[in-house]
């Protein structure tokens, strides 16, 4: 008999859009949690939606399935006094509210712990903002590739003699959105154990300074600026970086001492490794241009699938894949690294499991919700008549 997933009875309202939000709370809902997405009516909803250019059918965005699978839909418009009414009912239900608007929009729309700590004292309230809830830029809106500038994040990805570079995935989007899901849940433990909720609040900004992380401590403690290093290299271990194979490319990531000696030997020149040149990760990042002619030279005798074949499991290292190879990879299949989630008239969206696995329990597989999908199911939970649904509706509080 399989067990309930670990976060089953946690009901978080989330006033969501777009990418950092709905990817931190796509991790709870993966994980069992009820998540509810307040969608804004007179936006027609989450516009994500609308982000193309790949759609499941008309206004059935493949990017919003992307971060809204297992989650429920109802749609409202918050600047309404009687939609507020009824996100306030909702509240009393639930353990949390996860948002990501521009900072000083929460206050305004009475989102904060303060506003609704009178309707549930237990509430945790999860603010995710561009730049935070307080400050000088708290109304400015902001994004992912903005942080990556401003933060540092452009100056050390790229090569050397090329302009910043941004990566090729919104990843500060997704880290934050984690950030934000897991601030709520450490609420959660503590509101249960108090009887008491709160506000806690992370930003793009913040999270994108945050991970400036041991570039970041070299500056503060010891004045050095890392720059970029040619071939995507780690700026202070050697080998760690992409070569070249007699078809292409290989990464190889030798970050402890022992994997030197490996790979030295399994490129026939186990000479290498003693060689005081060689032998200590100081030396080596003396010499990193040297060694990486040397290790081009000794990759480039065969092709990028015969040296994995040979080093994969002993030494670090992997194919430099586009996307289609990356989710081809047969590696993915073996892990279910790609599941078919279901539409309620049996269609599927295929997508990328979560990665978080439970051992006695499966993952809902449920496809992202259409705009106001439980609308009625919720509220009429909650004692709402269908009279009164429906008078809602038509005055455009409700959809």
């Amino acid at each position: 008999m399989k067990a309930e997933l670990p976060l089953a009875g946690i009901r978080v309202l989330a006033v969501e859009q777009y990418g950092a939000g709905p990817a931190g709370t796509m991790y709870l809902a993966d994980l069992g949690a009820e998540v509810i997405k307040i969608e804004n009516l007179r936006e027609g909803g989450d516009v994500g939606r609308r982000m193309g250019p790949h759609f499941f059918g008309p206004g059935d965005s493949q990017f919003f399935h992307t971060f809204n699978r297992n989650k429920r839909s109802v749609a409202l418009d918050l600047r309404s006094a009687e939609s507020m009414a009824v996100f306030r009912d909702l509240a009393r239900t639930a353990d949390g509210v996860v948002d990501n608007l521009r900072g000083d929009l929460p206050a305004k729309l009475g989102l904060t712990y303060e506003a609704l700590s009178k309707f549930n004292p237990r509430i945790v309230c999860s603010h995710l903002s561009a730049y935070g809830r307080e400050g000088s830029r708290a109304s400015w809106p902001g994004y992912d590739y903005l942080m990556q500038a401003e933060a540092g994040h452009m100056s050390v990805t790229g090569e050397p003699d090329g302009p910043p570079q941004r990566y090729g995935l919104s990843v500060v989007d997704l880290m934050t959105g984690l950030a934000a899901a897991f601030a709520l849940l450490a609420g959660v433990m503590s509101a249960r154990q108090t009887g008491r909720g709160r506000d806690l609040d992370t930003s793009l900004f913040d999270l994108a300074l945050f991970n400036l992380n041991y570039p970041g401590a070299w500056y503060l403690n010891a004045g050095a600026v890392t720059g970029r290093e040619k071939r995507s290299a780690h700026p202070s271990v050697v080998p760690s970086q992409l070569y070249r194979t007699r078809d292409g490319w290989i990464f190889v990531m030798c970050n402890k001492e022992k994997f030197w000696g490996l790979l030295a030997g399994a490129l026939g020149h186990p000479e290498w490794a003693a060689d005081p040149r060689y032998a200590t990760m100081p030396a080596r990042l003396e010499r990193r241009d040297e060694i990486t002619v040397m290790l081009d030279e000794a990759f480039s005798r065969d092709t990028t699938a015969a040296w994995l074949a040979k080093l994969t499991g002993t030494v670090p290292v992997a194919p430099v894949n586009d996307i289609a190879q990356a989710l081809d990879n047969p590696y993915v299949a073996e892990r279910g690294g790609i599941q078919d989630f279901k539409y309620p008239d049996g269609r599927t969206a295929r997508l990328i499991a979560s990665p978080i696995r439970c051992s006695d329990a499966d993952a809902p597989r449920r496809a992202a919700p259409a705009l106001g999908a439980d609308t009625d199911d919720l509220l009429g939970k909650m004692g709402y008549s269908a009279e009164r649904i429906a008078e809602l509706r038509s005055r455009g509080a409700v959809g």
